[in-house]
């Protein structure tokens, strides 16, 4: 049996991918930010058990998960979870870069850091959502760009760190996708939000699908997810 661990599975890319890797027969272990949070995923996805630990606290998932039952197989390990707030540079504050850092940067290192020990026993793949701001950055995107640009350079270390061991590693770049993230950014931005303009999150979750069943004598590296229109 096929176990993943699965940060941001609350909505958008996260519960569709959660969705169809249960309706397959897969193992599934969620994340959730607190108990609450976890009662609410496994009220969602019947099967999937749940591990608890707060992305927006790094310095705290070693304490967190070492509290918990890990599992004894894990085959693939996938960050989707992520935050953003948009601003200027000359306006953001450093709570505000942090907040964004801590979620999208330093919580993917650090839970791949304490899982990579079972990682590398079942020959698994670690696989980075990132985002079309992780290639090129805009006005307003600064903090969020700069934490996907380094998941980025995250993965590409971990890659070649990693390929002795046999373990995997995949960056997906979705652009812009009908997410509850996406409705907030057009808030933030001011303009009217129109899902049926971006990615519906099934297709970002084939995409992923398709890297995670890749046959193992090769490995997508990199995949860029575009809207079709």
């Amino acid at each position: 049996m096929t176990t993943h661990l699965l940060t941001g599975a609350g909505s958008g890319i996260g519960a569709a991918l959660a969705q169809r890797l249960l309706e397959r027969g897969d193992d599934l272990v969620l994340m959730a930010r607190d108990a609450g949070r976890a009662r609410t995923l496994a009220e969602r996805f019947p099967g999937a058990s749940t591990l608890v630990g707060d992305l927006a606290e790094p310095g705290r998932l070693s304490w967190a998960l070492s509290k918990q039952q890990l599992p004894r197989r894990i085959d693939s390990l996938i960050h989707v979870a992520g935050v953003v707030d948009l601003g200027l540079v000359a306006d953001l504050s450093p709570s505000v870069w942090a907040r964004q850092l801590a979620v999208n940067l330093m919580a993917p290192a650090e839970l791949t850091r304490l899982l990579l020990p079972v990682l590398r026993v079942s020959r698994g793949q670690v696989l980075f959502v990132n985002s079309g701001a992780g290639l090129r950055a805009h006005a307003a995107w600064s903090a969020y760009a700069a934490s996907k640009h380094g998941l980025k350079a995250l993965a590409d270390s971990l890659r070649e760190e990693e390929s002795e061991n046999g373990v995997r590693v995949t960056s997906v770049y979705p652009g812009r996708t009908a997410t509850p993230m996406q409705e907030r950014v057009h808030q933030q931005e001011g303009a009217e939000y129109d899902p049926t303009r971006f990615i519906d999150p099934e297709s970002v979750a084939t995409s992923i699908l398709t890297a995670l069943d890749l046959p193992r004598d090769a490995q997508i590296t990199d995949l860029s997810v575009r809207p079709g229109v």
